[in-house]
């Protein structure tokens, strides 16, 4: 998942943004409202964090403007006003769910899994592409029976590639999903992620779920890869 944290406190939006990234979301953060417009109308989020207390526009009326800009991303409130009234303002003004500071970490987390489920249509808690199977909650990955255990990148890209099974990414789609803005090495980071991927969850299993579109990126079979192959001239899979 890839997270907008809107935090005008440098200490804490560090802090909130070092426990993402250490549980392989990518997580980037913007200091005022302002930023966090352009931002979210840039770049794709599957939650955005949104502190109440910003200079120049606050919380509310960043949350306001989101959606009177066609932004419906997520939005979790967070923030030290724990009144009713404030917590009215939030929720009316578009936010989803709202969180008091002082808050724990790992409910955080929990909160944020259950936006990102969220949406026109209801996301599955567990992922699935024919016998492979990922839980983001636990971070836990199985073909069939058999649990696979994966870095916390190869998780991460392996988690972008089954919210759209069946879907052509390119290395840029891919590069957005998992690693952040500020990550300088991007010139074959996902061909060699895509590697490692391949050798833990088709290898050993006889699969092909990961198919090369050669020229635009990669995409993620809809049966798991453990189908048979018709071929169409389009798709080549690497060896």
């Amino acid at each position: 998942m890839r997270i907008l944290i809107v935090e005008d406190e440098v200490k804490m939006a560090a802090l909130i943004r070092r426990g993402m990234r250490a549980e392989g979301l990518a997580a980037d953060v913007a200091i005022t409202g302002d930023d966090a417009l352009w931002m979210a109308g840039s770049t794709e989020y599957d939650v955005i964090v949104l502190d109440v207390m910003l200079p120049t526009i606050d919380g509310f009326e960043t949350s306001r403007r989101l959606r009177a800009d066609g932004i419906w991303t997520p939005i979790l409130m967070l923030t030290a006003r724990d009144s009713v009234d404030d917590r009215i303002a939030g929720l009316d003004g578009g936010a989803d769910d709202y969180l008091i500071k002082p808050f724990s970490f790992a409910e955080l987390l929990a909160r944020i899994r259950a936006l990102s489920r969220r949406g026109p249509i209801e996301k599955p808690t567990l992922l699935t592409a024919g016998d492979l199977t990922l839980d983001p909650a636990s971070r836990r990955v199985w073909r069939d029976e058999t649990e696979i255990v994966l870095s916390t990148k190869e998780f991460a890209l392996l988690e972008a590639f089954m919210r759209r099974p069946g879907d052509i990414l390119t290395r840029y789609q891919l590069l957005e999903q998992a690693w952040d803005y500020d990550y300088e090495n991007r010139s074959n980071v996902i061909d060699v992620y895509v590697r490692y991927l391949r050798e833990k969850v088709d290898r050993p299993f006889e699969a092909q779920a990961i198919e090369t579109i050669r020229g635009t990126g990669y995409r993620l079979r809809a049966d798991g890869g453990r189908a048979p192959v018709t071929a169409s001239g389009d798709t080549h899979r690497s060896a």
